[in-house]
């Protein structure tokens, strides 16, 4: 099978999800068009053209299948370079424009929006990675349409979309059994999101804070992808748990050595998620399935993966009180998990379910089924 990829906005995440496909389906010949994930609205805009007029021959080359993602500007790419038009494609969505919070950096967001709904009617297939990446598009796509003046195709557009697939992106099985977690009177919390402002940098201060104010024995581990920007809120995480009696700063930054990063997800109890944007949650669920227990809001993918005993309190809204009222609902599921680890009582949750070797199979399946007979 001859697969061309395009990945017009290569994130890290885009890219796990390519080097999980590749190494697990070593018998497809793969070819590779990626962009690189930075000026967001040129490169959501202008991947069709960029690609159309400095790798033509690439596009125009054969194979079997086309595999875009989907800030792929597909539509646009089909009438630029025509050839495409011959294979049948299948469009996977990382995330949609519809569900990201807003913030102030965000200006119009119709055209990505537009973008979005343009690519997925353009495939053949489309594929989302949760199923409240599926609903958020349909639901946003929709309130969108409905907005528009006149001649909107709203319920054609809902019905084609709504045959969308969920299959999410797989994580490593780990090399060797995950070790239940022995006793202890500290609880190690790793938090290993982006340090950015949808990963709710706001409400993890207020989940700090309120576990400092209970007295709670808790080593913090702060990982993820950091930029020359960061929100100020981790400053005052810092010298909160730095001046506290109970809490300990035990990571702070981020972690780039691979095996080093692995040692930290197997040795810590719980991971932390306080996110307003998350899709999939592939750092959530990467650390669980090293055996960290997984607490993270009632709202998002969230649910969808885990049990409602590791899931805290959504409190709506972002004003202080709902922050501080959603903090107080995720430091008492903590001062449980405290209570279970100094019993020797911290379960192992099962994700192996989404793990590459189960998955690939229905990947192969869903490629294999669009081939022309």
């Amino acid at each position: 099978m001859r697969v061309l990829v395009l990945s017009a906005y290569h994130a890290d995440s885009h890219r796990s999800w390519l080097n999980g496909l590749m190494r697990h389906m070593p018998d497809v010949e793969w070819t590779v068009l990626t962009l690189p994930p930075r000026y967001f609205s040129w490169r959501v805009r202008g991947n069709s053209l960029s690609w159309a007029m400095l790798n033509r021959n690439t596009l125009a080359a054969d194979y079997d299948l086309v595999l875009a993602t989907s800030m792929t500007d597909l539509s646009a790419l089909r009438g630029l370079v025509p050839e495409i038009c011959r294979w049948p494609t299948l469009v996977y969505f990382h995330e949609n424009q519809f569900a990201y919070p807003a913030s102030e950096q965000q200006r119009d967001w119709l055209e990505p929006q537009m973008l979005n709904i343009y690519t997925a009617l353009a495939a053949d297939k489309v594929v989302f990675n949760s199923d409240y990446n599926r609903q958020t598009l349909l639901d946003g796509s929709d309130q969108l349409l409905a907005k528009l003046p006149d001649f909107v195709p709203r319920e054609q557009v809902r019905a084609q979309l709504a045959q969308a697939l969920v299959l999410p992106v797989g994580i490593e099985p780990l090399a060797e059994p995950r070790q239940v977690r022995v006793s202890g009177d500290r609880l190690k919390v790793l938090w290993n999101h982006r340090w950015e402002y949808d990963k709710g940098p706001s409400r993890l201060l207020a989940l700090v804070m309120e576990c400092d104010k209970q007295g709670l024995a808790i080593d913090f581990y702060f990982a993820g992808q950091q930029f020359r920007q960061r929100p100020p809120e981790f400053e005052e995480i810092k010298e909160c748990v730095e001046n506290s009696a109970c809490l300990a700063l035990k990571q702070f930054g981020f972690v780039a050595d691979g095996n080093r990063y692995q040692d930290l997800l197997g040795s810590c109890d719980v991971v932390l998620s306080t996110a307003i944007h998350d899709f999939q949650g592939l750092a959530v669920l990467q650390a669980v399935a090293a055996g960290c227990v997984p607490l993270v809001p009632d709202r998002l993918c969230y649910p969808q993966w885990f049990a409602e005993d590791y899931r805290y309190l959504n409190s709506e809204g972002d004003g202080a009180d709902a922050i501080v009222l959603e903090a107080r609902g995720a430091v008492k599921k903590l001062g449980q998990l405290l209570s279970w680890k100094t019993r020797g009582e911290l379960p192992l949750v099962d994700v192996s379910g989404l793990t590459w070797p189960v998955l690939i199979p229905a990947y192969r399946q869903l490629l294999q089924n669009m081939l022309p007979t």
